[in-house]
């Protein structure tokens, strides 16, 4: 199968509300009034780790029945540590992203639970986001300057 390119554009409204298109969707993200937002929407680090619980929770459910998973309920809670003052500038050694990103799977099922381990361990293994973080991809930046 070939590469399919996914596509975001992310347009600056004010202060730093930002509204993100996908397709035919969209949302708002900003930062909460202790960083300068107006607490339009959750901020891009809270949407780093929604994306993170989303894509585990959409891998175990388009591949539970293949694996034999019933799933009666799953909720997954994704938490990480991050230093504003990395990012603010306030403290140079401090690491500008996350230092560790933590999840907690939450199943309910009456499948075996050996069965159940070992289908998580297939959906860690083929979550697109949790590849992206632990394998990093290669990134560019272009820059447009418009006058």
């Amino acid at each position: 199968m070939a590469k399919e390119v996914f596509k975001s554009v992310a347009t600056l409204l004010e202060g730093v509300t930002v509204e993100c298109v996908s397709r035919d969707h969209k949302f708002i993200l900003d930062e909460p009034p202790e960083l300068g937002g107006a607490d339009k929407g959750m901020n891009p680090c809270e949407a780093l780790l929604s994306a993170l619980g989303a894509c585990k929770c959409i891998v175990a459910g388009a591949f539970s029945k293949a694996h034999g998973i019933d799933i009666q309920d799953l909720k997954i809670e994704v938490e990480g540590d991050l230093d504003p003052d990395g990012f603010l500038g306030k403290n140079k050694e401090a690491k500008i992203g996350f230092s560790e990103i933590r999840t907690t799977i939450n199943i309910k099922s009456s499948s075996d639970e050996d069965k159940i381990k070992e289908f998580i361990e297939f959906v860690e293994k083929t979550c697109p986001i949790a590849d992206t973080l632990v394998n990093t991809a290669n990134y560019t930046t272009d820059v447009n300057i418009e006058g």
